[in-house]
């Protein structure tokens, strides 16, 4: 259910299986965030980076995007180092950690079991993915972290996944933006080398020469 706001309130009861899970930890866990995380960072910023979904002890405990893993480790130095953030992440909520020019976002709000999103969940929660995205009239660029979240934001955009396909480093025009697509910086993903952490600068290179240029 959205809130006035037109976001994702903190009982969204719409995706009833994530909704059941959220319920559970909320008994194991009642210290922990346990609702949809919501974005981190301004709407006037000229980037947006989605991922898939919170991490069960990561954002979902934390209530803050890639906050708490492995994930935001590689993700938060690799956005200080291209000027995307400042301060030190020392994954919790209040490091003092700041955006610049930049906001994230998850594909899906809630965490699924076993970090698996359904497509229909998926589906449901491009209804709050396509208003972050449009609400932003600054935006020029979208890094979007595996293929779930590609995507979505493929489809968000009112694009064809036959045009956008998924590709690491891959990028794809969709009307007055460009979306660039990465691996997630998932600890899976890195540690079986399918993404090193210069790989995934790289993107962030490129998405750094095309604002500035």
């Amino acid at each position: 259910m959205a809130g006035a706001d037109g976001k994702p309130g903190r009982d969204c009861p719409r995706c009833p299986r994530l909704a059941a899970f959220r319920k559970t930890w909320r008994g194991k866990e009642p210290g922990w965030f346990n609702a949809p995380v919501p974005s981190f960072g301004t709407i006037d910023a000229r980037l947006l980076i989605v991922g898939l979904a919170p991490g069960l002890q990561g954002a979902n405990r934390t209530g803050r995007p890639f906050t708490g893993d492995y994930a935001g480790v590689l993700l938060y130095d690799t956005l200080g180092r291209f000027g995307f953030a400042r301060g030190e992440y020392r994954a919790h909520p209040d490091d003092g950690l700041e955006l610049v020019d930049c906001r994230i976002t998850n594909a899906v709000r809630c965490v699924p079991p076993e970090n698996k999103p359904t497509p229909e969940e998926i589906r449901t929660c491009r209804d709050f993915l396509a208003p972050t995205i449009a609400e932003m009239k600054k935006l020029r660029a979208i890094v979007a972290l595996g293929r779930i979240a590609h995507e979505s934001t493929v489809r968000a955009l009112g694009g064809k996944l036959s045009d956008a396909g998924f590709s690491h480093g891959n990028q794809h025009q969709l009307g007055s933006m460009t979306l660039f697509s990465s691996y997630h910086c998932s600890r899976y993903n890195t540690n079986t080398g399918v993404l090193t952490p210069e790989m995934f600068r790289d993107v962030f290179a490129s998405v750094r020469r095309y604002l500035d240029a």
